[in-house]
C-alpha cells in the first residue's frame, strides 16, 4: 500500500493525501492551496495522480483548504463518490459555490481594472463547474461502517472543528489508517468535544498549532474590552470571520455580551451570505452543536443580516460606530475587503483576527505589521488597530493534539504530521515522542511512502 502527500504537508492548506492499494485508490480531501503564490500557483497544476484512477473521495470537512479543489479534480475526469456527513456536504457546496463566484467576480474586476499580470485573468473554476461536483457527493451517518468495497470501510467520528466535521479511521489490507482531519478544542464554545481514536496502525495527524498552547484567557471579556474601546473612540469593529463555525461563535460571544449589558447598543451587522447560509444548517442540524434552535432565531435577531451588496455599501458609508462580522477569515477575498478599503485606514478602527492566518494571506500580513496592504490591485496604509484574540481557534493547540492520541490502546507503527508548516510539525513530532515514546514522521510535498 502506498500513501502520497500530495498536499496539506509542510502546510496548512491544500490538504490531499491519496491511499493506493493493488485495487483501488482513495483521496483523503481534496483542497485548495491558499497563502503565498507558491503555494497558489499548485492549484493550476495537475496531479501527479490521473483524477479518472481515482476511485473516490472521503472528505473530513467542508472548509476551502480541505474541500476547495474538488472542482478541479471533477473537470479533470474524477468520476467516483465524495464520502462525507449531511453538514459537511452542504457545507462544501455552500464554500465551493461561494468560491468560484468570488474567483469569477475577482477576475472579471482584474480584467476590467487592468491590475492583472495576466493578459487575460481566468478564475480557478467556475461556478458552473462547480455545481459539476454536487452529483458526486453522498452523506453518510458518523461512526458507522461506509462500505467502500467488499473488503474496505471506513468510520467517520466527529472531530469537534466546525459543524459536520469528522475524523477518518479507514480500513484497508488489515491495517487500520486513521485521518485526524482539523481537529478542534474539548471546550470549544459551540461544538462537541472531538472523539479520540483507539486503535490506529497509521495516524495521519494535522499540526497546525503544534508549536503552540491556546492563552488561558476569557476569550469573552477580551472581546468585551476590544469593543468597548472601540465604540467609545467612535470607531467601527471589523472581525474577519471563517464564515463556517467562525462567524457563528463570535456571533454567540458577541450575543452573550449584548445579553449581559457589558456591551453598547449599537448596530451588530453579519456580512457574509454564507455565513447566514451556514446559520440555516445550525437550524437544521441541531445534533451537531450545542445550540439550540431557540438559542440561534434569538441570536440571529441581533444582528442585522446583509445579503445584498448594494446594503454592504451603505454600511460602509454609514460611519457611526459599529460592529462587523464579514468573511473571509483570513482576509483573502470576499466582502470583508470592501470594508477594509474604506475602514483599515482609519485610527479608531480595530481589526480582530479571531482564527489561525496562514503564510502569505493578508490576515497573517496584518498580524505581523505591514504599513500597508494591497486590496483589489492598491495599496491601502494601515492605520487601524490590528489585534488577534487566541483563544477563539477552532483548532486544538499542541496540548489539544497530544491528548487526542491519549486513549489509544497500543502503540500505532508510525504517525505522519500533516496539515502544518514545517516548524510546527517538526516541534510536535518532538512532543509526541517525548510524551508517548511514539515514531513521528513529517512527510514532504509529494513525497510517497509505502506501507
Amino acid at each position: 500500500m502506498k500513501i502520497h502527500f500530495l498536499g496539506g504537508a509542510g502546510t496548512v492548506t491544500g490538504s490531499k493525501t491519496l491511499v493506493e492499494t493493488n485495487t483501488i485508490r482513495i483521496l483523503i480531501d481534496c483542497g485548495q492551496f491558499q497563502g503565498i503564490k507558491p503555494l497558489r500557483e499548485l492549484n493550476w497544476l495537475p496531479l501527479s495522480v490521473d483524477p479518472k484512477t481515482i476511485d473516490c473521495v472521503l472528505l473530513t470537512h467542508g472548509h476551502l483548504d480541505h474541500c476547495g479543489w474538488l472542482p478541479k479534480l471533477v473537470d479533470q475526469g474524477f468520476e467516483g463518490k465524495i464520502y462525507c456527513t449531511a453538514p459537511t456536504m452542504e457545507i462544501s457546496k455552500l464554500i465551493l459555490l461561494d468560491s468560484a463566484k468570488i474567483q469569477e467576480e475577482e477576475a472579471a474586476k482584474a480584467n476590467r481594472e487592468n491590475y492583472s499580470k495576466h493578459e487575460v485573468a481566468e478564475p480557478l473554476y467556475t461556478v458552473a463547474q462547480a455545481e459539476k461536483v454536487m452529483p458526486h457527493f453522498s452523506s453518510i451517518e458518523p461512526d458507522t461502517k461506509v462500505m467502500i468495497d467488499s473488503e474496505i470501510y471506513a468510520v467517520f467520528s466527529n472531530a469537534g472543528h466546525i459543524i459536520g466535521a469528522c475524523s477518518i479511521e479507514l480500513h484497508v489490507e488489515n491495517k487500520i489508517l486513521v485521518f485526524s482531519g482539523d481537529i478542534g478544542r474539548d471546550d470549544d464554545v459551540l461544538m462537541y468535544p472531538p472523539v479520540k481514536p483507539k486503535k490506529a496502525d497509521y495516524i495521519f495527524l494535522e499540526s497546525t498549532y503544534g508549536n503552540r498552547l491556546h492563552p488561558d484567557n476569557d476569550v469573552k471579556t477580551e472581546l468585551e474590552a476590544c469593543i468597548n474601546n472601540t465604540l467609545r473612540a467612535a470607531g467601527t469593529v471589523i472581525i474577519p470571520g471563517f464564515a463556517v463555525e467562525r462567524a457563528q461563535s463570535v456571533m454567540y460571544l458577541i450575543w452573550q455580551l449584548r445579553k449581559e449589558g457589558r456591551i453598547p447598543d449599537v448596530p451588530y451587522i453579519l456580512d457574509t451570505p454564507m455565513g447566514m447560509s451556514v446559520l440555516d444548517i445550525f437550524m437544521r442540524q441541531s445534533k451537531w452543536h450545542k445550540l439550540s434552535p431557540e438559542d440561534c432565531s434569538e441570536m440571529m435577531r441581533m444582528f442585522t443580516l446583509v445579503t445584498n451588496y448594494e446594503d454592504t455599501l451603505a454600511t460602509i458609508e454609514d460611519h457611526q460606530p459599529k460592529v462587523i462580522v464579514a468573511a473571509s477569515g483570513m482576509v483573502t477575498g470576499g466582502r470583508v475587503l470592501s470594508y477594509l478599503e474604506t475602514y483599515i485606514g482609519k485610527k479608531e478602527t480595530t481589526v480582530i483576527m479571531v482564527g489561525y492566518q496562514a503564510e502569505g494571506t493578508r490576515g497573517r500580513k496584518l498580524l505581523e505589521g505591514v504599513p500597508d496592504i494591497k486590496i483589489h490591485g492598491r495599496y491601502f496604509p494601515v492605520k487601524a488597530k490590528i489585534l488577534e484574540i487566541q483563544g477563539m481557534s477552532a483548532h486544538a493547540d499542541q496540548n489539544g493534539l497530544l491528548h487526542w492520541l491519549s486513549e489509544l490502546e497500543s502503540k500505532p507503527e508510525k504517525i505522519f504530521l500533516v496539515h502544518g508548516e514545517n516548524q510546527p510539525a517538526d516541534e510536535l513530532r518532538i512532543k509526541i515522542n517525548e510524551r508517548y515514546g511514539y515514531s513521528c514522521k513529517v512527510p514532504l510535498m509529494n513525497q510517497w511512502i509505502e506501507i
